[in-house]
């Protein structure tokens, strides 16, 4: 099988390459140059878009013996994964830019692009699987786990994606990379948000955006409690950050309830009062499972599963979750799984656009 290896310069993506070529395969690497202006991103190995990132997936590709190309998709990165972001902080909700990524970028135009040119499949360095089944599993290392982020693929695009080292722990990938000689074996995890160089979310905001005061109220009272410089800066679920003038007459902690971009507006309250026990997300990309079914929804990045009945319909998906969830940002994807004894199998995912308390959770 001819493939792509999309290789980001770490050691992920350097390892299932050279498991690819191993395997007998016809191996291409190549490495999505992504920021306009490279500098500015982040150096030292925190990042995925700088030009050391470049020169480390080039030597990665010498080491295995296989073909190395960059291709350039500064633009299309920042339109479809960086412009959306920012739209998105804009409206109220709390985008997942490496989910979008995943989508707009590594699955669709670069699997495009490498279809158009002859590959058969894209290789990359997820932590996840593909049953014979062609469903998406979790990957056997929990904790680097990231089909959360590959479950908005659809199955089209993941009959053409190969996930090499899902059935590795990271150790072990590590220690086949100094096995090999690849030099990117110690190289630390990305961490953070690619496109912000600094890792300061709120001043990235704050420039794209502009500054925006508004009221900061008391979710049951609406008393004014302080005020921000931008809605865009705060999630469902914050806690810290918050720079509240009044204190709670009962000491406790208060989290944001809620964001208002048409009245610019922070709702804020006590921690139960974020208890939700329903979810209504949009986007649904479901892989033929009849619904309404049980399973476990996963509502954020390396968060907690939680029981769940989910109903997919018209293009939508509602979960009415067996136990409450809090924190449940608009923006964010819902990922449901249904367990499995060879790991749990992704069902579906969709974009949460709010989450509900039913009268029966309110009054506890």
């Amino acid at each position: 099988m001819r493939v792509l290896a999309a290789m980001s310069g770490g050691v992920d993506s350097a390892v299932a390459a050279a498991r690819a070529h191993d395997a007998g395969h016809d191996v291409t690497g190549v490495h999505l140059a992504l920021a306009r202006n490279p500098q500015t991103y982040r150096t030292g190995a925190r990042g995925c878009c700088t030009l050391e990132d470049s020169r480390d997936a080039r030597r990665a590709a010498d080491v295995i013996g296989i073909p190395f190309y960059v291709w350039d998709m500064a633009d299309q990165f920042h339109d479809d994964v960086v412009d959306d972001f920012v739209s998105e902080y804009a409206a109220g909700r709390t985008p997942n830019p490496c989910l979008r990524c995943n989508e707009k970028i590594k699955f669709a135009a670069v699997l495009d692009r490498a279809v158009a040119l002859g590959f058969d499949a894209v290789v990359t360095g997820h932590h996840a699987r593909l049953g014979p089944d062609g469903l998406l599993r979790r990957s056997v290392d929990l904790a680097k786990d990231q089909s959360y982020v590959l479950a908005v693929l659809t199955g089209e695009q993941l009959a053409r994606a190969v996930f090499p080292l899902g059935d590795s722990t990271k150790a072990e990938v590590r220690a086949e990379a100094t096995a090999r000689g690849l030099a990117v074996a110690d190289k630390p995890d990305s961490h953070d948000i690619c496109f912000i160089a600094d890792g300061d979310t709120r001043g990235f905001l704050e420039r794209h955006l502009g500054s925006a005061p508004g009221d900061i109220v008391d979710g049951r009272t609406g008393e004014k409690l302080g005020t921000h410089n931008g809605a865009y800066a705060y999630t469902v679920g914050q806690r810290k950050g918050l720079d509240l003038r009044v204190p709670a007459a009962d000491g406790r902690p208060r989290y944001v309830l809620s964001i208002t971009p048409k009245t610019n507006t922070v709702t804020v309250g006590p921690r139960e009062a974020l208890a939700v026990d329903t979810v209504t997300a949009a986007r649904a990309i479901w892989h033929g499972a009849p619904t309404p079914v049980d399973c476990d929804v996963q509502l954020r990045a390396h968060g907690e599963v939680v029981p769940a009945a989910v109903t997919v319909e018209g293009g939508g998906l509602t979960a009415r979750l067996r136990e409450p969830a809090r924190g449940v940002a608009a923006g964010q994807a819902i990922v449901a799984y249904r367990p499995d004894a060879g790991g749990d199998i992704v069902l579906g995912s969709a974009t949460i656009t709010a989450g509900h308390a039913s009268e029966e959770l309110v009054r506890g």
